[in-house]
């Protein structure tokens, strides 16, 4: 997919690739302890649980850049619009990894994540060790990934998703907010915040983009930035359904700047005038969402985030870009639970019978079966080409707008199928459908939160 990508041999790359070593030994289904190896060397290296409250870390450059540092795209002009569906070894590598973890430890512990609005913070850890937020790091500042690819992160959202949305929301919501710092930060920026990302202590960040109104338009914001006599700005409002907003140590905000229109905003936990609130939802509960209130926030200066990549700088364009990425995010993760919703019904309608034979001889089963594979593989098409153009750095917007739109109405469409399969089943919390299905709902309607 990413042509040219490569993943140092370093760090998070060592770890998946003797994982999977690991993981496909014959020995170890002859002793029995295929999953208790590959969980030791999974947690090998662990420095016991998480110390940093939210307000307590204190974000200070660790070293001082000359110029912003950026992953490379694999952009080239004159090329087609033709893009490659097969996976890089990297990308596949990191795919069946982050899918087994999904499998194996994400989607046992859904449905109690659920009901709790929260994720365990040992799975969190255990997610974080995987190095998730590193893909989006530069090389310079700690990565372990050269080139730009939303293609990965894609790859990567999906394959999480594909154990419980609500927990991968929960895991990838860090990982928004230092991409979008690598991607939009000026060097400054980048030195103080990045540093932190790519360690063994991961802070809690999250990504701030919806807000409580009806019909929220996120290219319109009513929170909004004022500039302060000292240069600094000074925010007022209000953003709904923040993931992990109550045990964040660092946002950032979307919020109106005047004339300017929309722009991103770097907020530490512990600023005056920032409070948050539990605001559970009817989807990804596990994510743990709340509400951010911004009362006369005082901001410096640097707080901004307006470097582009391409050289040119615009808080407005980099907005924009954000929204784009964030909404391609959810894309991902509604084919992740769509294909959790195609493998379960695949399977109990197989198993269950009726009138002596099972239940998916009849044809408007079958039927029904068929039509949520077929609209899964538009989703994933549309996904992956407008991910594929991100990474070659053309214009996206309207291939993310047509994945947006499939992925909102045919992703509800395929968790109400999945409910209706069940019969009553679907209906009560036995099954896992009826949280796919909440969760498909938000797909389409949440801003933020994740970024690709």
């Amino acid at each position: 997919m990413a042509s040219g990508q490569k993943i140092s041999e370093r760090g998070m790359a060592v770890g998946l690739r003797a994982l999977n070593r690991v993981a496909s030994s014959p020995a170890l289904d002859r002793l029995g302890l295929r999953d208790q190896a590959a969980w030791a060397l999974h947690g090998a290296g662990r420095n016991g649980t998480r110390a940093a409250t939210a307000a307590g870390r204190r974000f200070a450059a660790v070293q001082r850049l000359s110029r912003p540092a950026r992953q490379r795209t694999d952009a080239e002009p004159g090329r087609s619009d033709l893009f490659d569906l097969t996976a890089t070894e990297e990308q596949q590598l990191l795919r069946n990894s982050v899918g087994e973890l999904a499998l194996a430890r994400i989607r046992p512990a859904a449905a109690a994540a659920d009901d709790a609005t929260a994720t365990p913070s040992e799975l969190l850890t255990e997610v974080d060790e995987l190095g998730l937020t590193m893909v989006g790091v530069p090389e310079e500042l700690g990565g372990v990934v050269a080139d730009r690819s939303a293609t990965t992160a894609v790859l990567i959202a999906e394959a999480i998703a594909h154990g419980d949305m609500g927990i991968g929301v929960a895991c990838l919501a860090p990982a928004a907010v230092c991409t979008a710092i690598a991607l939009w930060g000026d060097a400054d920026q980048q030195a103080r915040y990045l540093p932190p990302f790519v360690s063994d202590d991961v802070p809690v960040a999250a990504l701030a983009l919806m807000e409580p109104q009806p019909l929220f338009d996120p290219l319109t914001p009513m929170t909004r930035a004022v500039k302060s006599p000292d240069g600094g700005y000074m925010l007022n409002g209000a953003k709904a359904l923040v993931p992990r907003a109550a045990n964040a140590e660092l946002f950032v905000v979307g919020a109106r700047l005047g004339d300017r229109g929309p722009a991103l905003f770097v907020v530490e936990s512990g600023a005056d005038g920032l409070s948050v609130a539990p605001e559970p939802g009817m989807g990804v509960r596990a994510a743990a969402t709340g509400r951010l209130e911004l009362d006369d926030v005082r901001l410096p200066a640097s707080a901004l985030l307006n470097g582009l990549a391409g050289g040119s700088s615009s808080a407005g364009a980099a907005y924009r870009d954000c929204v784009a990425l964030a909404r391609l995010g959810w894309c991902a993760l509604a084919i992740g639970t769509g294909q959790a919703v195609l493998d379960y019904v695949t399977e109990y309608v197989s198993e269950r019978r009726a009138f002596g034979e099972p239940i998916s001889n009849r044809q408007a089963v079958a039927f029904a079966v068929a039509n949520i594979a077929i609209e899964l593989e538009g989703m994933r098409l549309a996904t992956y080409r407008a991910a594929a153009r991100v990474d070659r750095g053309l214009e996206f917007h309207r291939e993310v707008a047509l994945a947006r739109w499939l992925c909102a109405e045919h992703g509800m469409a395929i968790g109400s199928e999945g409910v209706q399969l069940l019969g009553g089943h679907g209906y009560v919390k036995e099954h896992p459908v009826e949280r796919w299905y909440r969760d498909l709902r938000a797909a389409g309607m949440l801003e933020g939160g994740v970024l690709v």
